[in-house]
């Protein structure tokens, strides 16, 4: 006989949530079933997706980033200025902007790693750090990318009809996170390190390469998000992505992944992100909300789901 497991039952509630929400917004409004609405509603928060996936990893970890945000504004940006005003190539500009984002990632995890510093701290400097850096590139805040014909292709590429880039960036990104989750032993390491970092270190995995790791790939997951952002908007923004960090939270924690570390699926931050993305969707229909409204259902959600993994905790305290 079928038994749901309790570490499963955050994600079947994500997915139960984001059913009911998708299946009512489309009885409501005409038009939301349809394909070019979901494929657009994919790109819309593709940049917050992928930059959610590296939060994933940091939270299973038991750890927090704050800077990602700030990252996808810093990236995006000086992609803008690689472009425009240096003139780089796409192919260049490009991978530049992913291994800036990768190597602050990377120094914050040493940085945690070696000095024993509280994550919440470093990333929270990291965050200023990054921000102020977007604002510091050009005196400009915005900079459209305009007069490149490879980078006009990226913008306009598209495949099944409607689905862009960035959409497909995004779905591509989350089978890559299941697989390396789920099926190597970088992945193995995170989930152990989440469960406890004494029992890890004792079984002999590497807690430091690991920890060092995680936060370079939400580094370069957020920097990606910046590539993401510039090719939707074509144009760069040192102010974009404010706040971004919360909602990055938001829907890994509201897909299921443990606050405390060692439980999550990638999957799940995935329909978070969509969870978030039809409540802001719907607040766009309706026309007649104030778009504080998505906070308030978001903050609701999220509070929710805090309880959810409290109960679930407190059931398995007992169990023991």
């Amino acid at each position: 006989m079928f038994r749901l497991k309790p570490q499963h039952v955050p994600l079947v509630a994500t997915t139960v949530v984001f059913a009911l929400l998708y299946v009512s917004a489309a009885l409501r409004y005409d038009g939301f079933f349809q394909w070019y609405m979901f494929a657009s509603m994919l790109s819309s928060n593709a940049s917050l997706a992928v930059a959610a996936l590296g939060m994933t990893f940091v939270i299973l970890s038991g750890g927090i980033d704050l800077s990602v945000g700030a990252v996808v504004a810093f990236s995006s940006i000086l992609l803008a200025k690689m472009l425009v005003v240096w003139q780089l190539p796409v192919a260049v500009a490009i991978p530049l902007a992913l291994t800036l984002g990768l190597a602050f990632g990377a120094v914050m995890g040493v940085l945690i790693h070696a000095f024993r510093l509280p994550p919440f701290l470093v990333t929270l400097a990291g965050m200023f750090l990054a921000r102020g850096g977007a604002l510091a590139l050009t005196p400009q805040k915005r900079l459209n990318i305009t007069d490149n014909t490879t980078f006009q292709w990226l913008v306009d590429w598209r495949t099944l009809d409607y689905l862009s880039l960035p959409a497909v960036v995004m779905l591509g990104g989350t089978a890559l996170a299941i697989v390396v989750a789920g099926y190597t032993r970088f992945g193995r390491t995170v989930y152990a390190l989440g469960g406890s970092e004494s029992s890890a270190t004792l079984m002999g995995l590497p807690v430091a390469r690991t920890r060092i790791s995680i936060y370079a790939l939400s580094g370069l997951c957020a920097a990606l998000g910046g590539v993401i952002h510039a090719i939707k908007a074509q144009a760069g923004d040192s102010t974009v992505a404010t706040g971004m960090e919360l909602d990055a939270i938001a829907a890994v924690v509201i897909g299921g992944t443990l606050l405390s570390g060692g439980v999550g699926y990638p999957v799940g931050t995935l329909l978070g992100v969509m969870i978030l993305g039809v409540i802001t969707a719907v607040l766009n229909l309706q026309g007649t909300l104030s778009s504080w409204w998505t906070r308030i259902a978001i903050g609701g959600l999220l509070l929710a789901f805090i309880v959810l993994q409290q109960l679930l905790q407190l059931t398995r305290d007992k169990r023991r």
